[in-house]
């Protein structure tokens, strides 16, 4: 018997925790089906039998797929239970995963809610990179850039900030530098030995695009900001400084800001790599 399709339907993601392990997931699940609708509903930092209830109260309203990661025993059960009788099919995230700990090392797991969020030396790591970045985007304290992990260049919406605060969130002091048409790049950077410096482009119709979307979005238009022939130099002329100092380039056209930031990570591992070496 073929199972019902459905094209609609509801997602409880219950957690013990923040719940993105749950978001992450399901998200990158869903992206694989066209032409579905999926309600979302998220039921986070759930620690005690009352807090689990009143998330049951809400999917037995409207019952639908459960995924949830939740440690403690009691909870589990329970929560299983009252799904199994709602006829919402439940899925442990973790479960799966614990048990493949479990049989390759042999041992048991101690169940800790919220443990990966514990303020450890490096949760701290990363605030101080994300405080590093903060401090370091668009082209302020080009200074103190020897300091960082990372120096992103590009003209003006190729994703420098956003990219440069998702690697902060993975503890990359990350700085970025916005290159302007008749303005020279600082030799400090161009000196730069330490960080690694990539050197960001996308095509000029890419380009327009956005930057016409952001003038709407505010509501007045700049002069040549979005003229394809003047954009089509900036980047001529970035691609060109790039070349000439060596840096390592990524096109962001049809990169996702998460596949950018993985294509970043790679290259310093091999930047530190090749610096360990020379040391």
């Amino acid at each position: 018997m073929e199972a019902e399709t459905r094209t609609r339907f509801h997602l409880h993601l219950v957690s013990d925790a923040t719940g993105e392990t749950l978001m992450a997931v399901s998200r990158a699940v869903v992206a694989q089906y066209a032409g579905i609708s999926v309600m979302e509903h998220l039921y986070p930092l759930i620690r005690t039998m009352d807090q689990l209830d009143r998330a049951i109260g809400e999917i037995e309203t409207v019952p639908g797929m459960v995924l949830y990661t939740l440690v403690e025993p009691d909870l589990c059960q329970r929560l299983e239970t009252a799904c199994r009788e709602a006829g919402a099919p439940t899925l442990s995230v973790l479960g799966p995963v614990i048990d493949f700990f479990h049989n390759y090392i042999g041992m048991d797991a101690t169940p800790r809610p919220g443990a990966q969020y514990t303020l450890n030396s490096d949760y701290f790591r990363r605030i101080d990179a994300l405080n590093f970045t903060m401090a370091h985007d668009d082209g302020q304290n080009v200074e103190t850039y020897e300091d960082a992990d990372i120096v992103l260049l590009g003209i003006s919406r190729t994703s420098k900030t956003p990219t440069s605060i998702y690697l902060a969130h993975r503890g990359f002091k990350t700085a970025n530098l916005p290159m302007v048409p008749g303005v020279e790049v600082p030799a400090s950077v161009r000196q730069l030995i330490r960080p690694l410096v990539v050197g960001l482009l996308a095509s000029p119709d890419r380009i327009v695009q956005v930057r016409r979307s952001r003038m709407q979005s505010h509501g007045h238009e700049i002069p040549n900001y979005a003229d394809k022939k003047l954009i089509t130099d900036e980047i001529n002329s970035s691609r060109r400084l790039f070349e000439r100092q060596g840096w390592p380039t990524i096109d962001v056209t049809r990169r996702s800001i998460e596949e950018t930031a993985a294509a970043i990570t790679d290259l310093l591992r091999s930047h530190r790599h090749k610096s360990i070496a020379l040391d």
